[in-house]
């Protein structure tokens, strides 16, 4: 059964996108995926890649004509732009595809390990499916602030409930978005805590191996099946959100910059990071193919310290040693060693 995606970014995310895409690839041949481009430079790249199955949508088509959204995008910083589209993205690509039955949302830093079929079976006959954060108990306080799920990935049916959410998340979103806190509200995110009793049809997702991310990855027990597929908690890993993730190129990553988030075990960067690796740099080689010097959303300025878990190009490892660094240096094949605090 044909699945349909969407997602939007820009230049910064374009070769987290290109992951994204291969995974899909990997775990969903049968896919659609509609790529909402936010700059011009990302639509000509992904045109001229001709990638299968990805349709582009210049964010003008979006936009055009919507005044509501056009005049609400007035006084908010570009992240908080982004954050307003987002409902709107989704419920124009429903308008103007109507043979899509269920479309699903997904943040370019998503990255899929095994079919997402599961996730379709608990949405069933419903319309509306949204997961939680999850928190670990170290991060359990930010449920409140942050809000209780996460908008990483949403599917949404072309009925008249799921359009009823989405309708009144694009109205909420016009009204208030903002990367801020301030009365229950944060982002386009914390409108999402009372959906499944505000609105008929919402399905919260139960699968474990849904929603993995740094602020949740702890508390699991992590093997590996007979193929060697990771699972969680003896599920399926279906998909990891890699957000937080910073790469100087083309030597050093910081799988989560944020050292206050419990940091990830040498199993994980194996098994987890280290094929997402593999992925974004063959999404940057695919792009560099198209414009060489192509560098947007790759830092030039990591800070490390001691509290990092990092990884970095084995060619780095005298000059690491130079520098003083005090992780333990442990190798991870093809070329890169991961450097966990001692």
């Amino acid at each position: 059964m044909k699945r349909y995606y969407c997602t939007y970014f820009d230049r910064n995310y374009l070769y987290k996108a290109m992951a994204l895409i291969e995974s899909l690839n990997r775990h969903d041949p049968d896919f659609q995926l509609f790529a909402v481009c936010l700059d011009e430079i990302t639509r000509v790249i992904l045109d001229k890649l001709s990638l299968p199955n990805v349709t582009t949508v210049p964010i003008h088509k979006i936009e055009e004509r919507d005044f509501p959204l056009i005049e609400a995008k007035k006084g908010r910083t570009l992240s908080e732009c982004y954050f307003t589209m987002g409902p709107t993205i989704i419920l124009r690509i429903l308008e103007q595809h109507p043979e899509i039955d269920i479309l699903t949302y997904a943040d370019a830093d998503l990255f899929f390990f095994s079919s997402p079929e599961p996730i379709f079976q608990e949405l069933g006959n419903q319309s509306v499916l949204i997961h939680e954060h999850r928190y670990s108990p170290s991060e359990a306080y930010k449920s409140p602030v942050y809000g209780k799920y996460n908008v990483g990935m949403l599917c949404f049916r072309n009925d008249r409930n799921g359009l009823q959410v989405l309708n009144w998340w694009r109205e909420r979103c016009i009204e208030w978005c903002y990367y801020r806190v301030e009365d229950g509200k944060f982002a386009d995110q914390a409108y999402l805590n009372d959906w499944p009793t505000r609105f008929h049809g919402v399905v919260v997702l139960q699968h474990t191996g849904a929603g993995v991310a740094p602020w949740n990855h702890d508390q699991y027990q992590y093997s590996l099946d007979a193929s060697n597929h990771v699972l969680v908690n003896g599920q399926p890993l279906i998909f990891f959100h890699f957000t937080a993730m910073n790469i100087s190129y083309p030597g050093v990553i910081l799988p989560v910059k944020f050292t206050n988030y419990p940091p990830l075990t040498l199993e994980e960067i194996r098994w987890i990071v280290a094929p997402y690796i593999t992925a974004l740099y063959n999404g940057i080689g695919a792009i560099h193919k198209i414009l060489p010097d192509f560098a947007f959303g790759l830092k030039d300025d990591i800070q490390l310290n001691t509290a990092n878990v990092f990884i970095a190009h084995e060619s780095l490892g005298s000059r690491l040693k130079e520098m003083g660094v005090s992780q333990t240096r442990t190798s991870l094949g093809g070329g890169w060693d991961c450097y966990i605090p001692s």
